[in-house]
């Protein structure tokens, strides 16, 4: 007699609309009233989130996993920090979709509408964000020996500095760039792509 062995495998597929899966947080207090990367006040009772790289006014339909409830958000900054997040969550977004007490919970995105396309788009890599000026600078120093390298300002009650390397064309370029500085750069393990735009509202030095 044959034995047959079958081994079932569990995925998550992508729905038709998705346009990818990964993690949800969210980002309240600490930074309510500060300027976000699109120029922005944040204000954390607005249903607006944060994304590395959809343009900003993006508007963005977040779907939990686990439940199916959702909420649509426009996307007005740049995040979250953790490469194994997808999105950061305002406030008020993220308790009406229930994740104020789990704080983080899977999720797939889906892109409602698109802001017109009255700006050009370059990426970047993002190496760290710092509250200390000296720290952004000594960074910057050291992306500098093999990369080109600046210092972004977001100004708010409290100023942080964002070193960007590279500046590319397209996604796939700057995704290799960043693969690139994570395995050779020392402490640069976490860098990801973001988005630049024009007309955000942001000092480069």
């Amino acid at each position: 007699m044959k034995r047959v062995l079958l081994i079932v495998v569990s995925c998550s597929l992508l729905a038709a609309n998705d346009l990818e899966q990964g993690l949800a947080s969210w980002y309240g207090e600490s930074f309510h009233g500060q300027r976000a990367a699109s120029g922005e006040i944040y204000d954390m009772q607005q249903m607006t989130a944060a994304h590395r790289t959809l343009p900003f006014g993006t508007s963005v339909r977040v779907r939990r996993l686990d439940s199916g409830a959702s909420v649509v958000v426009r996307i007005n900054d740049r995040g979250p920090e953790p490469e194994s997040r997808i999105i950061d969550l305002s406030r008020a977004a993220a308790q009406e979709l229930g994740i104020v007490t789990p704080g983080v919970v899977p999720v797939a995105l889906e892109v409602v509408k698109a802001p017109s396309a009255n700006s050009k788009a370059l990426y970047a890599v993002q190496v760290g964000t710092f509250r200390n000026f000296d720290n952004a600078r000594r960074t910057r120093v050291l992306i500098s020996q093999n990369y080109s390298a600046r210092i972004v300002t977001h100004h708010g009650e409290t100023d942080l500095w964002s070193v960007l390397a590279g500046e590319c064309p397209t996604r796939l370029e700057a995704e290799s760039l960043a693969g690139e500085i994570r395995a050779h750069v020392a402490g640069m393990r976490d860098a990801y792509v973001v988005r630049i735009e024009t007309g955000a509202s942001i000092d480069a030095d």
